[in-house]
């Protein structure tokens, strides 16, 4: 609005200064009058033509990269905590000239906040050009660029003629997360109906699709996905679960009351994605439940298709429960798998963690709870540890792994270690 005003503001001083300069070759006449007339009609012909120089219709393409070379096979997601690499190739259709142009873009993430960049450049003399900046460090959710926004002056300043184009693809930008070596107590804590010592390629198969794979010589007809193999010409086989496979579950403690700020909230999401980074490497199936404002849920699987939607899933997941950690669980009973291996990650201690674990427990699972700290300061370490030593005495006395950490970091040593 601003913009029109101070635009339409200059059209009318520039009128004001034709007039006065028609009325001063017409009552005054000679050559300095004509000379001033003739220039301000070249002028005023420039800033009128400049309207149609070709900005309005500007195209233009996006590329992304991670600056540190860590771009996933799809080119759309990043992992938290990267700088991106964005480059623009802008192009303007038209003769007339242009002195430069501004460019204006905009990342937004998907709680509304946004960050603004801006760059310019001097188009060649193909009326083209290409203008890279690099993001901050980005944290975890779903980005998408703002329509770019370009726009020139003509040589004096005077008027500023603009348009825009849109290149944006939503990207994802995954949690952080930790590599994990080992975890002895997934590989001897689980003990359940679906857990078995034999090896995974001699362990009996259940009737569950998990994908399909290549054509095997000496696979059975019954075995083989014809509808698969009519797609792609090539002879493709059934690939189904087997039950050497330890159903894992996660739980995700979403109860926004329990969580001190949102840094403490990222420190769980990302527990979690190292968790099931490290169960899918391991051929494990695993499941998870995230409760909040809906009750979100995944049976436990191990194909690839499940872990990206577990990923896509941990990518938007927020903070907005309103169930404590006990009820919620109570409600998901239908979604814990009798006999599976349950961690929970939760910021909930005290008797709402003691009793999670004892239900956990009497369901026929097998608990496991990631407690999750506030960063502690140098001067109340003694009385936090004082405080939540009770509670966790009674678990580990009652024979529950309960493992407590306030950073990401901690977590291999923590599991890897193997200690309650």
């Amino acid at each position: 609005m601003l913009t029109a005003k101070a635009t339409m503001f200059r059209w009318r001083v520039f009128g004001m200064i034709y007039i006065g300069s028609l009325m001063f070759l017409l009552f005054q006449g000679g050559k300095t009058s004509l000379m001033l007339f003739c220039i301000l009609n070249v002028l005023l012909l420039y800033l009128v033509l400049g309207r149609w120089s070709g900005i309005g219709s500007v195209t233009g393409e996006r590329r992304l990269s991670n600056a540190a070379g860590g771009v996933s096979q799809s080119g759309r997601t990043f992992a938290a905590g990267a700088r991106m690499d964005v480059q623009l190739s802008i192009r303007v259709p038209g003769i007339w000239p242009i002195p430069y142009i501004l460019v204006r873009d905009r990342l937004i993430r998907q709680n509304g906040s946004s960050v603004p960049f801006e760059a310019s450049f001097v188009p060649s003399y193909r009326r083209a050009g290409e203008v890279s900046y690099t993001t901050p460090p980005l944290e975890r959710g779903v980005y998408q660029f703002a329509p770019t926004e370009c726009s020139t002056r003509d040589i004096f300043g005077l008027f500023e003629h603009a348009g825009s184009f849109e290149s944006s693809v939503p990207f994802s930008v995954y949690p952080r997360m930790v590599s994990i070596r080992q975890w002895r107590q997934l590989k001897q804590g689980v003990k359940g109906p679906y857990s078995t010592s034999s090896s995974r390629l001699s362990a009996k198969e259940t009737t569950q699709i998990n994908g399909v794979r290549e054509y095997i010589y000496g696979d059975r007809l019954s075995r083989i996905h014809w509808n698969a193999t009519a797609r792609t010409g090539q002879w493709k086989s059934k690939e189904f679960e087997r039950e050497s496979l330890p159903r894992t579950v996660f739980i995700l403690d979403r109860y926004a009351a329990s969580y001190d700020n949102q840094e403490q909230f990222e420190t769980g999401v990302s527990v979690i994605a190292s968790l099931l980074d490290f169960g899918f490497r391991r051929a494990t199936a695993v499941g998870l439940v995230s409760a909040g404002e809906s009750m979100d849920s995944f049976a436990p699987q191990s194909s690839s298709d499940h872990r990206q939607m577990l990923m896509n899933h941990l990518v938007k997941v927020q903070p907005d429960g309103a169930t404590p950690l006990y009820r919620m669980l109570r409600q998901a009973s239908s979604l814990i798998p009798a006999g599976s291996f349950v961690v929970v990650v939760s910021p909930q201690g005290g008797e709402e963690a003691v009793r999670s674990m004892e239900w956990l427990s009497r369901k026929s699972a097998v608990p496991v709870l990631i407690h999750l700290t506030s960063p502690i300061n140098a001067g109340n370490i003694a009385d936090t540890m004082a405080k939540g030593a009770d509670w966790l005495r009674l678990l580990q006395r009652s024979g529950y792994a309960a493992h407590s950490l306030g950073a990401l970091h901690e977590l291999p040593g923590v599991l890897e270690g193997g200690s309650a």
